[in-house]
């Protein structure tokens, strides 16, 4: 069992985007290094779907672009992801199935008064995040513009689009029709679905080329099939179905474009951003291709585009390779430098 290595932020009761109100809501996050006297160091480090801040910790450490002798840095749990307020953490009345709703904004929000309120920071010298996080990075940059200096999104879009919700729908589709989902009031997990949705997403994860050219050999899998069962299916098998659904609602929904003040309007929002961005792309991405990702930094005033030279698809900013992660960290470290 993980010893517990973050705090709680109570929000209290939560009013959200759909109208409903999550009770007793919590934000689990976990800090590195010091807020100095001007307090102008501070880092916000959304986490990204399936995972916890511990996922993305890889990002972190001394000599790194994320480096907690220079800055404050705060990873934050997003809602659902089985430490913050969660499908499978959070009591009756809405426990499990009954969880309500929660958007990518609802998160921003939340996330918002624990960085003012919680800890008392009025200015972020820079928001990042990887898939998930790379979202809720948008999404803090065009509701607080006046308070993001940096942001550095990779492998993310600003809205979902309609061919993403497609593939997530496919995905959670697997765990409902597992009989054992019981629509969400299960008392084991629907680990048939969970497993079936593991062995979908090894498809999507990764590039044709990855496959084509046996690379998952290279990393210690017997097989593919060996790959699939290990990388893919005991990670998802691994995790809570609610939690999964949830997040997955918060993925599909996401909509920069509701940013109060922009009528749903996407290059609205985007162009409400004062922050210097930088915005990553992987190559082989098929979650999220670069030419998505490449129209939404342009709505973004001189915003830099990057693209990460990886076949590892939507893997290449997950930590999976050294490579891929330090052309990550070089852009965040060029872009914090200036």
């Amino acid at each position: 069992m993980v010893n517990k290595d973050y705090e709680i932020f109570e929000l209290g009761d939560w009013p959200l985007v759909s109208g409903e109100t999550l009770q007793r809501a919590q934000l689990a996050y976990k800090t590195h290094g010091t807020l100095n006297a001007a307090k102008d160091n501070a880092i916000v480090f959304p986490t990204a779907y399936g995972g916890t801040h511990r996922d993305e910790e890889y990002m972190i450490g001394e000599g790194k672009a994320l480096d907690p002798t220079k800055y404050f840095i705060i990873q934050i749990n997003m809602f659902g992801n089985g430490l913050s307020s969660s499908p499978s953490t959070t009591r009756a009345p809405q426990d499990k199935g009954h969880f309500p709703n929660v958007t990518i904004y609802d998160n921003v929000r939340a996330q918002h008064k624990l960085v003012t309120e919680g800890l008392r920071i009025e200015r972020l010298a820079l928001v990042c995040g990887f898939s998930m996080g790379a979202i809720q990075t948008f999404q803090w940059a065009a509701a607080y513009p006046e308070m993001v200096a940096r942001m550095a999104p990779w492998c993310g879009t600003a809205t979902t689009t309609v061919h993403n919700w497609v593939f997530l729908e496919g995905m959670t589709a697997a765990i409902r029709a597992d009989a054992a989902w019981n629509h969400g009031d299960y008392e084991e997990q629907p680990v048939v679905g969970l497993r079936t949705i593991g062995r979908s997403w090894a498809g999507w994860g990764l590039s044709p080329t990855f496959y084509n050219q046996q690379l998952y050999l290279e990393q210690g899998y017997t097989s593919v099939e060996d790959y699939i069962v290990r990388a893919w299916e005991d990670s998802f098998a691994s995790q809570d179905a609610n939690n999964l659904l949830a997040t997955a609602y918060t993925w599909q929904s996401a909509n920069v474009g509701m940013t109060p003040g922009c009528d749903g309007n996407k290059a609205k929002a985007l162009g409400r951003i004062t922050a210097k961005a930088c915005v990553i792309a992987g190559q082989t991405d098929m979650y999220f291709p670069p030419e998505d990702i490449e129209l939404d930094a342009s709505h973004i005033k001189g915003a830099e585009f990057l693209i990460i030279p990886s076949i590892l698809g939507h893997q290449a900013g997950a930590g999976v390779n050294p490579d891929d992660i330090s052309f990550v960290d070089r852009a965040i470290a060029s872009l914090l430098s200036r």
